[in-house]
């Protein structure tokens, strides 16, 4: 361990040599590189454990299994979790976001790791969930940790977070451009184009250790047909569909997950979940994990294949019952989600995004191809629903239309992508204003935007802001106290605090002048009859539009802030709030 430290030391004084520009580069490169192996390792796992459950699986009768396994995995990850972590280690980019507006991009030193354990048991052992989220919380951590050490300011500790992500995105998909656009779609809202250099460095050093490791070949083979015009409109019909299908995987996942969690036993809330993803699972075997190898066999077109062993046997051979089969998973694959997560499993929307995309563009397109209506190349519209779908929960069209290009190595379909992708964006945002990674922290006022105003007000915290150099008098202190304070500050107004630390009023020095020099009145007039209600009250933990509004309704300069219980702690004045935006403004808009 000393041999380590005394490694990073000399490491860290060598990079300080460099200028900043350059340390950041280098610094970029080390993120990447760790973030793409974090990414390798964490495929290997999950393939590692699915593999040794039920890669030995020969009939239909072994599938009994799949009614236990993915509950003995959420078992096993929420006692980690619980036990060994101690730490809310779920919803991993929604994660990221909080950490980058509440908590000055710093992220724990564990979840460069726990996040990949958790989930790699969850997935592995049939977990209805992606990996995707888990991994870009390890690689935003990874990056955080490495600009910690170094001791980094937080406008390069975000690039660093940043190109943690792009990298855990690039590395497991082996998507450089689909990490970049990952990254600022969704997480740094703000960075400036000379700030690009390191995500570009970070993902393309986190694509070559994947292909190292894990070969050239594309994440999903596929059967892809050349575009032809005359689809355009099915295309069109497929965005809307996908639009309106984010909106009840969005809408239907939160209200899923806050309904189970109400449940406030854990354990009675695992059992219910397990049972639940367990019938689930069972009755739909490509509910099973990521699905991604259900998703791979329709997009080379053999949906017999893509199923599985299943009870339903015989039945599938009527191609009616089929569709059938595949537009219920599409609905239910939400349910098992939610069931995996709420349940104590760890991961991500992200891969059920991709899978629930995929299968609605075959669902559509065997549907049109079924009743004769058109003949439609269904892998070129499972490829399109997916980024369809993706462009509606996450409303990110280019990282959706760019990943599934890379993923797929399907530039020649980038026609039909823009198309549903830009449909599926539009149909939702006219419901629903906020992706699923954003809706419940921008609901409590936390997350950053394109807004540059309102990402600052996100940026500035109250707490950050409160001045202390008013000097306090007690309610039960005379005039004479009051002449004190007032010539040894130069402030206009004393905050009145009783013995309990809880504010009282105030005493304004405009109100005092006519009678601050009559000596006879210093030892019989007392604070109580001086002091003045305060016009509101600012709390320590108030967002900043709050505080704004606050002086806003209230026309004062100077407000008090307390805790919830009434504690004084100082105040905050406009010109303090004016100044530090300005400086808060200068740093989110130029490097």
């Amino acid at each position: 361990m000393r041999k380590v430290e005394d490694l990073i030391l000399f490491l860290s004084r060598q990079l300080a040599k460099l200028s900043e520009s350059k340390m950041l580069l280098v610094l970029a490169f080390v993120t990447g590189l760790f973030s793409g192996l974090a990414a390798v390792l964490l495929k290997h796992l999950i393939h590692l454990i699915a593999w040794m459950l039920k890669g030995w699986f020969n009939t239909t009768a072994e599938s009994f299994l799949l009614l236990v396994y993915p509950g003995v995995g959420m078992l096993l990850a929420f006692l980690f979790v619980k036990y060994f972590v101690r730490d809310n280690i779920g919803h991993g980019v929604t994660k990221v976001l909080l950490s980058i507006s509440k908590n000055d991009s710093k992220i724990k030193t564990h979840n460069t790791w726990s996040s990949m354990v958790a989930s790699s048991m969850t997935i592995g052992f049939g977990g209805s969930v992606g990996a995707e989220a888990p991994i870009v919380y390890t690689g935003a951590a990874i990056g955080s940790n490495i600009a910690r050490i170094m001791g980094l300011s937080y406008k390069h500790m975000t690039i660093l977070l940043g190109c943690g992500a792009a990298g855990a995105v690039a590395g497991i998909f082996k998507a450089p451009l689909a990490g970049i656009l990952f990254t600022l779609e969704i997480l740094l809202f703000n960075i400036s184009m000379t700030s690009i250099l390191p995500l570009l460095v970070s993902a393309v050093t986190a694509t070559t250790i994947s292909f190292l490791f894990l070969g050239d070949a594309v994440v999903f083979s596929n059967s892809i047909e050349s575009f032809n015009l005359s689809n355009i409109p099915s295309y069109i019909l497929l965005g809307l569909f996908c639009g309106f299908l984010s909106l009840y995987f969005t809408r239907t996942t939160l209200s899923m997950e806050d309904k189970i969690k109400s449940i406030v036993n854990p354990y009675k809330r695992w059992i219910y979940s397990a049972l639940s993803l367990g019938l689930l699972i069972f009755l739909f075997p490509p509910l099973f994990g990521e699905g991604y190898d259900s998703l791979s066999a329709l997009l080379n077109e053999n949906a017999v294949s893509a199923v599985g062993p299943s009870v339903f046997g015989p039945l599938l051979d009527n191609e009616w019952f089929l569709l059938a089969f595949f537009a219920s998973i599409m609905f239910f694959k939400v349910l098992a989600m939610s069931f995996t997560n709420a349940g104590g499993g760890v991961g991500g929307t992200f891969g059920p995004t991709l899978f629930i995309g995929g299968v609605a563009g075959f669902v559509l397109s065997r549907f049109l191809n079924l009743t004769g209506i058109q003949v439609l190349p269904e892998a070129n519209f499972a490829l399109a629903g997916m980024a369809g779908l993706m462009a509606g929960v996450m409303q990110a069209p280019l990282t959706a239309i760019f990943l599934i290009a890379e993923i797929t190595g399907g530039y020649v379909l980038l026609m039909p992508l823009i198309i549903t992708s830009v449909v599926s964006f539009a149909t939702i945002r006219t419901f629903e204003p906020y992706s699923i990674y954003t809706k419940r922290i921008a609901k409590d006022g936390e997350l950053l935007t394109h807004d540059s105003d309102q990402a600052v007000l996100t940026l500035l915290k109250t707490s950050d802001l409160i001045e202390k150099d008013f000097k306090p008098v007690s309610p039960k202190g005379t005039l004479a106290d009051v002449v004190n304070i007032i010539s040894t500050t130069k402030r206009n107004l004393i905050p009145v605090v009783d013995e309990k630390g809880v504010l009282q009023g105030v005493v304004l020095l405009n109100d005092i002048r006519e009678i601050m020099f009559n000596r006879e009145l210093y030892n019989v007039l007392y604070v109580n009859r001086l002091m003045k209600e305060v016009p509101a009250t600012v709390f320590c933990d108030d967002k900043m539009d709050v505080v704004m509004k606050k002086f806003e309704t209230t026309g004062a300069w100077n407000l008090p802030v307390t805790t919830r219980d009434g504690i004084y702690k100082g105040f905050v004045s406009k010109s303090k709030i004016f100044s530090a935006y300005r400086d808060q403004l200068q740093q989110v808009s130029h490097e």
